[in-house]
């Protein structure tokens, strides 16, 4: 159950980031909305996380949360906001992607 707290945290970590940016690019009571999901998905990736941690390493458990959020947040920001997707920047995003899988192999 703690990897898939894991995995919810991770993915309320793009949330907030999404909403982050959005936010950036708003203006007015519809930025006011983004800087409130972006609230709301801190306050929940931060909870599963925790809860994630009370039977995962500390160490795995946010390198894990963080490589989510990374991966996650670099696709967002490609597919939906523009940001380049060159060769190495793709390459590096499934050397996370890697990473993360093989973490959760050697991790309890």
């Amino acid at each position: 159950m703690a990897w898939i707290f894991l995995i919810i945290g991770g993915l309320f970590e793009v949330g907030f980031t999404t909403c982050l940016n959005a936010a950036k690019h708003s203006t007015g009571a519809v930025a006011t909305l983004w800087y409130a999901g972006f609230a709301v998905s801190l306050g929940l990736s931060m909870i599963f996380l925790m809860m994630a941690t009370k039977s995962l390493p500390m160490g795995t458990a946010y390198a894990v949360w963080t490589g989510i959020g990374a991966v996650g947040t670099a696709l967002i920001g490609m597919l939906i906001f523009k940001e380049p997707a060159d060769f190495w920047r793709v390459f590096f995003i499934f050397t996370l992607i890697a990473s993360i899988v093989g973490l959760k192999y050697v991790a309890p």
